[in-house]
């Protein structure tokens, strides 16, 4: 029954993903995007609220009994203020509390949230960021901030913090990290210890990299207007008229000059023409 409500949760998730970009401006946004909100929406995250459990079937140490494992996971709540700090994959969760008596609790889980410094040796630039204990034990095993970051996909990272600041790491790498020009030795230890990561995206995806859905969509349809510029019709009215009088004003001009030359042509070859007194 869990697995078929969950089967059915995920046709209609893939439903709306699709509808999402395949109608209107959103079927016009490139696929190098299309792969970052499949990164951030559509893969699962790591488990952070739950063990999960190993293998397909396990065994009730008490009666006996063998039960396929299912790993159903939690639902998280998403909300605003999660995308200004760095949670670590935590979230708000909403549920029950265990029925003491005979009625249940409606409960909110939050993290437990405390506000820090960080250091992006990349960018040389310290962030002072809301961060969860999760989060800064995350830094510490993947030796930095940075490497946190890039490390980690979009969808355990979540908040559009995070993702703007993974960005930006990102383009800073790929221009070669122009925050250490004043210190080249600083500047060169710094790309060979994180240009590693660079082979993981093309320029074209860290160019759409870390974008929400807005920013996408405008992004693309100010690509649009610059492909296809608007120009006014009163505009192309005017150049058309304008060139017209060019042309009118030249064929007069034509036009008097053939007539001058005919009539002294007719002239000469007149007799009767009058002659010039002298």
């Amino acid at each position: 029954m869990a697995s078929s409500v969950k089967q059915g949760f995920a046709t209609l998730k893939k439903v709306h993903v699709n509808k999402r970009f395949s109608v209107g401006l959103g079927a016009q946004v490139p696929e190098a995007y299309r792969k970052f909100w499949a990164e951030w929406m559509e893969r699962q995250p790591a488990a952070v609220h739950y063990i999960p459990n190993e293998g397909r079937f396990k065994r009730n140490q008490k009666t006996g009994e063998v039960v396929p494992i299912q790993n159903v996971h939690i639902p998280l709540k998403r909300v605003v203020e999660e995308n200004f700090g760095i949670w670590g994959g935590e979230a708000v969760i909403q549920g029950f509390k265990k029925p003491e008596m005979k009625h249940r609790k409606p409960c909110f889980w939050v993290p437990t949230l405390k506000r820090s410094a960080v250091r992006s040796e990349v960018l040389n630039e310290f962030f002072s960021v809301t961060l969860t204990d999760r989060t800064i034990t995350l830094i510490h095993e993947h030796h930095g901030f940075d490497h946190y970051l890039l490390k980690s996909p979009a969808c355990d990272l979540r908040s559009v913090l995070a993702l703007k600041i993974k960005r930006k790491i990102l383009i800073d790498l790929l221009n070669g990290c122009p925050a250490w020009d004043h210190n080249k030795t600083r500047q060169d230890e710094v790309k060979k210890e994180f240009s590693q990561y660079l082979e993981q995206y093309t320029p074209e995806e860290i160019e759409w990299y870390g974008l929400t859905y807005a920013e996408a969509l405008a992004k693309t349809q100010k690509m649009i207007k610059e492909a296809n510029p608007i120009v006014p019709h009163k505009q192309i009215f005017r150049e058309k008229l304008i060139e017209q009088l060019k042309q009118a004003g030249l064929e007069e001009v034509t036009g008097e000059k053939a007539a001058d030359e005919e009539s002294s042509w007719l002239k000469k070859l007149n007799p009767f023409s009058k002659k010039k007194e002298f």
